[in-house]
């Protein structure tokens, strides 16, 4: 993991925003960047002089845009525009999705187009370094104007109000600011909006949901592996020549990683010839790269859109080079909102056909010889009977969680701001679908791992053999039936931490 991560005027990379935003790695702001920043800052001092109102400098925002704000009463306009926007409600949100959008608005505030002063950014980077997360609330942003509600938290603790939290102690800014050694921000003329304007709230998410669902896919591919493998289904239909003839690449890399899994399985070694009467497996075993792979391709769009992102400069207004100061529309969070959502698709995808894999695992009409519900004594006992209840309970919800919410719009602003994105929604629910595809994914774990226990003497593959090891050291084998819940999130945890990965490369 990056340890520290210097900003210059250029974009900066996924695996920096994941770095700063879990790892906690430091952020610094290059000299050029100071440069920049005091010598764009000089625009907007000049503007703010000037007789002529400019929007953002020397009047009001959004509906009240038309009411020119004399000097004297500018730094009070600052403070009323981050207290007022200050408004969200509900639960906080994930300390994570704060230090990423704080990282990444001070990313564009070192573009240099924000015309914010070198000392405002400075303190941004001194609040991260310092470990101290405002406390941003789940409602609050319509994902237009930028994710409004959650960077007027971040800017309220830079001016010293507000609540924070540091190292899981939630305390005041200004006390938060004292301990750290550093003195709140008294913001001036257009910082109020360059801190408050931008879709880093919904970026962020983005970025680290992407991360999450390289990992997730990857579990995807392992535990459908050790599903075909346990319900005697064949490797064949993941062959490179087959799957060659659609040339989708996320489809070739999971059929590969999957052909590759179950390699040299004596379970599967056992069915071949002509002995085996079943000419083609149930689609969620043989087409389960075709819906992994689609969900490996929504992912590359993603990062595609991602990085554009990474490269932007949202605000509104800009500080072009040339000193003028522009109004735009960049900060709609469309093309963010749009991905999001197309994303939570995937995820209900592919957890929808690894439930119907571990339902066929269960079913003694359709697993090919297991016991029903792979219970050590069906009747006395029940199995993973109910787990796949809250599978199907975590699928169903997931489903309702894919329905886009970038479809719907509601004015704001007295009609000023009338169509918004709603990238913000997009973004927290496929963070919650996120956390439910690892739920999906461990039942699948913990499901295939006892029926392939249940095919000795027949030995797995080394590779799933590797992964059914590494969760009985967590949960154990078959037998009588006992308590699942730990079992349950002992398995997430191994999904959660990768740790089934890790199996699988060593193997």
């Amino acid at each position: 993991m990056v340890s520290a991560v210097r900003l210059d005027a250029g974009p900066v990379s996924r695996e920096q925003v994941t770095a700063v935003a879990r790892g906690g790695a430091r952020v610094e702001l290059s000299e050029a960047v100071l440069k920049n920043l005091s010598e764009t800052r000089q625009h907007i001092d000049a503007l703010a002089g000037a007789t002529e109102p400019t929007y953002g400098v020397s009047t009001g925002f959004g509906a009240l845009a038309i009411r020119h704000i004399p000097a004297d009463r500018r730094t009070a306009l600052q403070r009323s525009l981050i207290r007022s926007h200050a408004a969200g409600a509900g639960a906080a949100v994930e300390p994570e999705v704060v230090r990423a959008l704080m990282f990444l608005r001070l990313r564009t505030l070192a573009t240099g187009y924000t015309g914010v002063r070198p000392e405002t950014a400075t303190a941004l980077a001194g609040l991260l370094n310092a470990g101290i997360v405002p406390v941003v609330h789940e409602y609050g942003s319509l994902g237009c104007s930028g994710d409004l509600a959650p960077l007027a938290a971040v800017a309220l603790a830079l001016m010293g109000e507000g609540e924070t939290v540091q190292d899981g102690v939630r305390l005041p800014a200004a006390d938060a600011l004292r301990q750290a050694g550093l003195a709140p921000v008294t913001l001036a003329e257009k910082e109020g909006l360059a801190l408050t304007n931008g879709t880093d709230g919904m970026l962020g998410m983005l970025v680290l949901a992407l991360a999450d669902l390289h990992r997730l896919l990857d579990t995807a591919d392992l535990t459908g592996a050790m599903s075909v493998e346990a319900l005697l289904g064949t490797d064949r239909a993941f062959a490179a020549d087959l799957q060659a003839l659609r040339p989708h690449p996320g489809q070739a890399l999971s059929a590969r990683r999957m052909f590759a899994a179950l390699r040299d399985s004596e379970i599967v070694a056992s069915h071949r010839g002509p002995d085996c009467t079943r000419v083609q497996d149930a689609y969620s075993l043989r087409c389960a790269p075709q819906v992994h792979g689609a969900a490996r391709d929504t992912v590359t769009h993603g990062e595609l859109v991602a990085d554009r992102e990474l490269a932007a400069a949202i605000d509104n207004p800009v500080v072009l080079p040339d000193g003028r100061v522009e109004s735009n529309g960049n900060f709609h969070g469309a093309p963010i909102a749009h991905v999001l959502d197309f994303l939570a698709i995937g995820v209900a995808d592919v957890a929808s056909i690894a439930e119907r894999r571990t339902d066929r695992m269960l079913d003694v009409a359709r697993s090919q010889g297991l016991p029903a519900f792979l219970a050590h004594d069906p009747g006395v006992d029940s199995g993973y009977m109910i787990a796949q209840y809250t599978q199907a309970a975590v699928v169903s919800e997931l489903k309702r969680l894919a329905v886009p919410a970038s479809v719907d719009s509601i004015p704001s602003s007295a009609m000023q701001e009338d169509h918004v994105s709603m990238g913000w929604s997009a973004a927290r629910k496929l963070r919650r679908a996120i956390d439910g595809l690892t739920t999906v994914l461990a039942v699948e774990l913990l499901t295939s791992a006892r029926a392939l226990d249940l095919r000795a003497p027949l030995r797995p593959a080394p590779v799933t053999g590797a992964v059914r090891d590494i969760v009985r050291e967590r949960a154990g084998g078959p037998g009588p039936d006992r308590h699942l819940a730990p079992d349950i999130a002992a398995a997430e945890e191994l999904v959660r931490s990768g740790a089934v990965l890790e199996a699988l490369e060593e193997a």
